[in-house]
């Protein structure tokens, strides 16, 4: 289990540095923030509305019973709770377990009391939305056990947006960026972009990174590199501009496919050139579960990939109704 406080967000451990970590800008102060909370009202109504107002049924007051017929964390509750207030007032959930709790089977997880037609219409849509974010929690917790000493957070290759951030969370990972607006990422796309007139990719770097107005974007900017000499350019010309700031942030490299073996290389480099120490390495690109004691041993801060959320199978939870 990955333990929750009761703001809903996970208690600091040895990564809780890393700037990848976002949740509080998706909970805060015991809540959902207004942007985790517009993300959530964008997708339930989409899913309602998808719906067509469903099938009809009677206004006798029955109550649903969701179970869980697999293991696993449950995530989701503050969705389903939204869910229910915007849509389905006339109907009352009691929660046997909290976000983040660790659920086996046939674990009773909810009860919901209201007319047949409400129930039946919102049991579908409930369904999905525990099984989904619950099956990423679940998928991302084991990703969390096995990389052991480093991080891993997913990436903005995300279905469900937030609510997807959200449960790689639950599951103990970190959200990385929200949105672009989040922090600077200067991918390989970026440089002509940014630097039209420079051809040769180092010196586009060098040009880039030092234009980065460090009094706004110091705790969080990530450049991309795919070898040593691009990584050293950005991390140099970083710390050149934070020692005449007086500045301690740190760039974050984010290694581009260069495997376990590529990122160990530019770590040991960059250790012998004193430049580690003003960087966080990413690894990144084909980043397979079966790999992280390989990433663990090569030096890097953490992992990132989109297999903490996509082509995740759900959580199966199911419901049965009874009369009241």
């Amino acid at each position: 289990m990955i333990p929750i406080l009761e703001d809903g967000v996970s208690p600091p451990n040895a990564v809780t540095s890393l700037p990848h970590d976002r949740s509080s800008l998706l909970w805060k102060d015991g809540s959902a923030t207004n942007l985790f909370t517009n993300s959530i009202d964008r997708w339930i109504d989409a899913m309602v509305a998808d719906e067509h107002g469903g099938g009809s049924s009677s206004d006798e007051i029955i109550i649903g019973i969701v179970r869980a017929k697999k293991t696993g964390l449950l995530s989701g509750c503050c969705v389903v709770d939204r869910l229910a207030t915007r849509h389905f007032d006339c109907c009352s959930i009691n929660w046997n377990y909290k976000e983040g709790s660790s659920l086996e089977i046939g674990d009773t997880v909810l009860s919901i009391t209201g007319p047949a037609h409400e129930i039946l219409r919102i049991e579908r849509i409930l369904l999905n939305i525990l099984g989904r974010l619950s099956g990423i929690a679940t998928n991302t917790s084991h990703w969390v056990i096995g990389a052991d000493s480093i991080s891993v957070a997913c990436t903005r290759k995300t279905e469900w947006g937030l609510l997807d951030k959200w449960a790689v969370h639950v599951g103990g990972g970190l959200t990385h960026r929200l949105d672009r607006s989040d922090a600077i990422m200067i991918k390989e796309n970026d440089l002509p972009a940014m630097s039209p007139e420079i051809g040769d990719e180092c010196d586009a770097i060098a040009d880039v990174v030092r234009k980065i107005d460090l009094e706004v974007n110091a705790n969080f900017c990530v450049v991309e590199v795919r070898n040593y000499q691009q990584a050293k350019t950005a991390v140099r010309i970083w710390s050149e501009n934070q020692i005449e700031r007086g500045g301690l942030e740190k760039i974050v490299l984010l290694l581009d496919n260069m495997g376990p073996k590529g990122c160990a290389e530019v770590n040991l480099k960059l250790e012998k050139e004193d430049l580690r120490s003003w960087c966080i390495l990413e690894g990144s690109g084909n980043v397979i579960i079966e790999d992280l004691k390989k990433w663990a041993e090569s030096g890097v801060d953490l992992v990132s990939t989109s297999a903490l959320n996509r082509g995740v199978s759900p959580l199966d939870l199911s419901m049965s109704v009874r009369g009241e």
